[in-house]
């Protein structure tokens, strides 16, 4: 018999809804001591840039608060491609 987890996984999975890998899933697959390809390097290395910059860059809690937030959707639902592009090369 299946626990919750498995449930869960199987059935709400990004990839059984046509998601796309995140910069959290990388960080999940790396978490769990899978290889990365130095794309999938690449992108995790310029998504904290830009995430640092974006964040340092703020000068009002209410504006950090936002940001932060939006980097967090951004991170577990943009496809992790997006950050090898050359805007994120900061």
């Amino acid at each position: 018999m299946e626990n919750r987890a498995e449930i869960l996984k199987k059935h709400f999975a990004k990839s059984t809804i046509g998601g796309t890998i995140s910069i959290n899933d990388l960080r999940e697959k790396e978490f769990n001591g899978k290889h990365l390809s130095k794309e999938e390097v690449q992108a995790l290395a310029n998504f904290d840039r830009f995430r640092l910059n974006v964040l340092n860059a703020q000068t009002e809690e209410d504006s950090f608060h936002k940001r932060y937030q939006e980097l967090q959707v951004m991170a577990n639902l943009d496809d992790y491609k997006e950050f090898l592009k050359e805007k994120y090369f900061l």
